[in-house]
């Protein structure tokens, strides 16, 4: 390295042809400490430099959780910390996303990051750790007043709402822990947490879900179908156990197509299912 940087004609910040990435670009998403301290004594070396995706070293290193990199960079003259991507990820959101928490603790002490912003899709960094389950990240960030525990990205999604989806039982009980949380939101598509949840069949997510009184146990989205539903077509006996022991649920409520949690344990084969419904008084079962 040393060698090759001496030589006449050599340009320590040249781009790559097919991605517009520096040597600095690689060398901070590998983690080489040494390689990146090299190439920043060289006067004409960016170290902010941004490749066809926007992207820059501090973006790649924070995706990769190189700490020693991050330090470094962060440092240097020039180098904006919440510098986001074309699609408006901030190294932070990156960081988060991938859940490399000492690289989400350094970013956060400088003061230029913005721990609440969002990217092209409406996703901040803690909606990333939400739904990628890293809780000791989620309760980072909301150590920040800055963070809204709530906000929704552009489908109208909440960090609750994606936990409650992907099963991350410990990221759902923190968020449901905070009292700026509505564990009823609605999305665009009129789901609720709930609904994901049982739909893909979180026994555990929807118990907890169940003791807030402002979750309706029997709502239903945009084409009417409720969280007995969802865990009835998903064959998810375990959750429509559950739902079945609450008395504001329908057991016979129809969706926009005429279909009952029973219709769709039916059309989905599934025969555990269609026996525990079928034995139920308040189902009709023709």
């Amino acid at each position: 390295m040393k060698i090759l940087l001496q030589q006449q004609g050599v340009c320590p910040d040249k781009p790559c042809r097919d991605y517009i990435r520096t040597p600095l670009s690689y060398a901070a998403e590998r983690g080489h400490e040494g390689v990146v301290e090299r190439l920043l004594e060289q006067g004409e070396v960016n170290p902010d430099r941004l490749d066809m995706s926007g992207r820059t070293p501090l973006s790649y290193a924070a995706w990769c959780g190189r700490e020693g990199v991050i330090k470094l960079l962060v440092r240097q003259e020039g180098v904006n910390p919440d510098k986001s991507s074309y699609d408006g990820q901030t190294p932070l959101s990156y960081a988060a996303q991938k859940g490399h928490e000492g690289v989400v603790r350094i970013l956060l002490e400088e003061e230029k990051v913005n721990p609440n912003a969002s990217d092209n899709h409406g996703k901040t960094p803690l909606f990333y750790a939400s739904l990628k389950g890293h809780p000791g990240i989620v309760k980072r960030l909301l150590g920040r007043e800055e963070v809204n525990p709530g906000k929704p990205d552009h489908t109208g999604q909440t960090p609750l709402a994606e936990a409650a989806a992907k099963g991350h039982v410990e990221v759902v009980n923190i968020l449901l822990g905070r009292p700026d949380v509505n564990p009823d939101k609605l999305c665009n598509y009129g789901s609720t947490p709930l609904s994901q949840a049982a739909w893909n069949g979180h026994e555990v997510i929807v118990k907890a879900l169940l003791e807030p009184e402002e979750v309706n146990p029997d709502s239903q989205d945009n084409d009417d179908r409720t969280p007995l539903q969802h865990a009835a077509s998903s064959g998810h006996e375990g959750v429509v156990k559950i739902l079945l022991g609450r008395e504001e649920v329908n057991q016979d409520r129809q969706d926009n197509k005429g279909r009952t949690p029973l219709f769709a344990a039916t059309e989905w084969g599934h025969d555990g299912m269609v026996k525990m419904l079928i034995g139920r008084k308040d189902v009709t079962p023709d």
